[in-house]
């Protein structure tokens, strides 16, 4: 077993806590990693704005998409609707109904073919 001379031996309550030159490490690291690292920091910053800004378009388009699918959808039910109402409209005795007060009334008989003879 090796033993330390007398002189060379220092007891455990007369040791610093934290040496010097760990102190001047830990703020030289400090200082120098920021300073060295600044574009590297300026950048990933730069990505985080980008990230955000991506994001809130993203949402943004998101949300005219789901406004313009109702708008489609109401517009389609507005088309249908029209398109029901004129189909009734459309009928032969809805037609009568609607000319009968101009004087106008529907054929009993059918309509007769007028034929010219040609002249040689």
């Amino acid at each position: 077993m090796n033993v330390l001379p007398e002189e060379e031996y220092i007891p455990a309550e007369e040791t610093p806590e934290v040496p010097e030159h760990k102190k001047e490490w830990r703020l030289r690291i400090n200082y120098r990693a920021i300073t060295q690292n600044m574009p590297f920091i300026l950048f990933l910053s730069v990505l985080a704005l980008i990230y955000i800004a991506n994001s809130h378009l993203a949402e943004k388009k998101i949300r005219r998409i789901n406004k313009l699918g109702r708008e489609i959808k109401e517009l389609k039910w507005e088309y249908l609707n029209v398109k029901s109402e004129l189909m009734f409209r459309s009928k032969m005795s809805e037609v009568s109904k609607a000319v009968n007060p101009l004087g106008l009334k529907p054929l009993n008989t059918p309509p007769q073919k007028i034929e010219l003879e040609k002249k040689e």
